[in-house]
This record gives C-alpha cells, sequence and structure tokens, in this order.
C-alpha cells in the first residue's frame, strides 16, 4: 500500500524499531507541515495516512479530493478530524484511544514544567545569559496544594509525583474519577469554585471532547489565587478562549505553565502567552520522546497491518466499512 507520514518535523519515525513493521509498503514521509492546496497534490495516490496527533487538520474539503485514500490511522483523539466525512467517503479512522496507558511523558513534562514555573528556571537561565546574577525569588512544592482537574491516566500518575514532592493532593472531575482519587487516599473538593479557589497548583488532564470544551471559564480561573500557578499539557480548548490571557493580565493565577495552544503551530513570537513573564511555554512536546514514539507508533503501524489483512481494529467510524 501507499502510505503517507504527515508532520514528522525531526524526521523520526524512520529511525524506530516498530517503523519496521511498514518495510513491505511504500512509504512516504514529509518533515514539514503543509496547508491543504498543498497537500491535496502530496496525497493524490495516498490509500494510509498517518497522523502525528492533531498536527495538521483533515476536513472534508480535503478528504472529497483525495479518491484513493481508505484508511486514516493514529492514536488518541480525533478533534481535528471531520469524521462525518470520512464516514460518507468510506474513509476508516483507526485510533488507539488507549483508555488504560498513562502516557509518563506528558506526566513527565507537566512536572518539568511545574518546576520550570515555581522556580522561574527559563527567567533565571536567560538573565544569567545576559550576565545578570538572580532576578527573583522563586515557590518551593512542599507544602503547596496540588489540584488536579481530571484523574485519569495521566492525572493519578502526576498525582503521584506531587505526593513524593510533599504536596497534599485535592482532586475534581466526573463523578467516576473522583470515586477512584478518594479510593486511593486523595482529598476531593466540596465545589468546582472550591477546588479553583483552594489549590496553589491546577494541572489539566482531561480528553478534549464536546463536553469538556471550554470546562475551565474565566470565572474559574479567577477564583484562583494571586500567587498559583495553571498548568495545561492536555489540550487548549478545555479552557474557555482567550480567558487564560486575560485571567493572566488580571493576576489570577499568577502563573502559567503550557503545552498546548488555541492554534498550532504557534509560530507568531508576539503571541500573549509568549511574552508574559509569568508564562513558561513549551511547544507540544508532552509526548514527544522516543520512547513514547515508540509505544504509540507500535499501535498505529499495528492499526495498518491489520486493515492490510483484512481485519481493521480500534475502528472509531464503523459505518465507513460498509461503504463502496
Amino acid at each position: 500500500m501507499k502510505i503517507s507520514i504527515l508532520d514528522d518535523y525531526h524526521d523520526t519515525l524512520r529511525t524506530l524499531d516498530c517503523f519496521e513493521k511498514l518495510q513491505s509498503h511504500d512509504v512516504t514521509i514529509w518533515n514539514d507541515h503543509a496547508e491543504e492546496a498543498v497537500l491535496v497534490e502530496r496525497l493524490r495516490d495516498t490509500e494510509v495516512l498517518v497522523l502525528i496527533r492533531e498536527r495538521t487538520q483533515i476536513r472534508a474539503s480535503l478528504l472529497e479530493r483525495l479518491p484513493r485514500l481508505r484508511l486514516i490511522s493514529q492514536r488518541s483523539v480525533y478533534p481535528h478530524i471531520d469524521v462525518e466525512a470520512c464516514t460518507r467517503l468510506g474513509v476508516i479512522l483507526s485510533s488507539s484511544l488507549h483508555a488504560g496507558t498513562p502516557s509518563y511523558a506528558a506526566a513527565e513534562l507537566t512536572w518539568a514544567l511545574v518546576l520550570a514555573a515555581l522556580r522561574q528556571l527559563p527567567q533565571q537561565v536567560s538573565a544569567l545569559k545576559r550576565g545578570v546574577w538572580q532576578i527573583g525569588v522563586g515557590h518551593t512544592l512542599r507544602g503547596k496544594i496540588l489540584g488536579i482537574y481530571g484523574y485519569g491516566r495521566i492525572g493519578n500518575v502526576v498525582a503521584g509525583y506531587g505526593n513524593a514532592f510533599g504536596m497534599p493532593v485535592l482532586v475534581w472531575g466526573r463523578e467516576g474519577a473522583l470515586a477512584r482519587a478518594q479510593a486511593d487516599g486523595h482529598r476531593i473538593a466540596s465545589s468546582k469554585a472550591a477546588f479553583f479557589e483552594t489549590a496553589d497548583v491546577v494541572s489539566l488532564h482531561m480528553r478534549l471532547v464536546d463536553a469538556t470544551r471550554g470546562i475551565v471559564t474565566g470565572q474559574d480561573l479567577a477564583r484562583m489565587k494571586p500567587t498559583s500557578l495553571l498548568v495545561n499539557t492536555s489540550r487548549a480548548g478545555l479552557v474557555e478562549p482567550g480567558a487564560l490571557v486575560a485571567a493572566l493580565q488580571a493576576g489570577r493565577p499568577g502563573m502559567a505553565a503550557v503545552d498546548v495552544y488555541e492554534h498550532e503551530p504557534l509560530l507568531d513570537p508576539q503571541d500573549p502567552l509568549l511574552v508574559m513573564d509569568n508564562v513558561v511555554c513549551t511547544p507540544h512536546i508532552g509526548y514527544v520522546t522516543r520512547d513514547e514514539y515508540e509505544l504509540q507508533f507500535g499501535e498505529i503501524f499495528d492499526q495498518i497491518l491489520a486493515y492490510a489483512a483484512g481485519a481493521p481494529i480500534n475502528v472509531i467510524n464503523p459505518a465507513a466499512l460498509i461503504r463502496p
């Protein structure tokens, strides 16, 4: 089969052990990020499209001009894909949702951002390189309250990191998540408002679906302490559009550390989040480690092999299976 892989920025995939799974197929890897008009030409003969998370939007206007496309293989959620158009056109979407597999890479980056923000690491390093010795006073984690919003496969790992640093953990989320957190010995907030008012660090760990889009409002953020930190390594869409910038400008919360943005890739150096001294930003690298890539793309390539064998797996739109 003719397979195309998009947005492999550092040409990493061909160096992975799992890439050998595709050795009998015709694979083309694109290392840049291209717009739709370019993709139409590049993908004209593609039968299988491999995506790296949400780096490229796959909408009906593109799908309708790819007559040979039969399978999209990826991992995790798919707000960037027009599933209805896929089904209408007979394009199968296979996506492992890995419900029971924590992303330790994302959890580790979350904790790195907590430490970097509270100890002002990027600012201190930048100042030192300019010849300035110490620019401020940071905060110790021990004794601070770690708020976990969404106690799932990543949230519970981050909660464990908090415990290791001597932080009491406070949890908010859906009923099932709260029950699991309580069973693990964590404190449950009495309400959403109390959660934001109490936590010194709030870390978001939810999938972005219709029910969670904009679930963190400007009013929620306004309840946070002037000394508190909001961390988002999940999805920018969890926060009401524009609310985080406005809240930071108002001083509640006092700091933010983010790995995800409303529009990606974020290439404007004058974006408000990038120019604020109280924000630590990374370019959506929560899952970008070789170890995580081996895990993710092993599953993505297995989905392709299953399709080639006539037995597709992890099919999001089963109605596409019966389309001509």
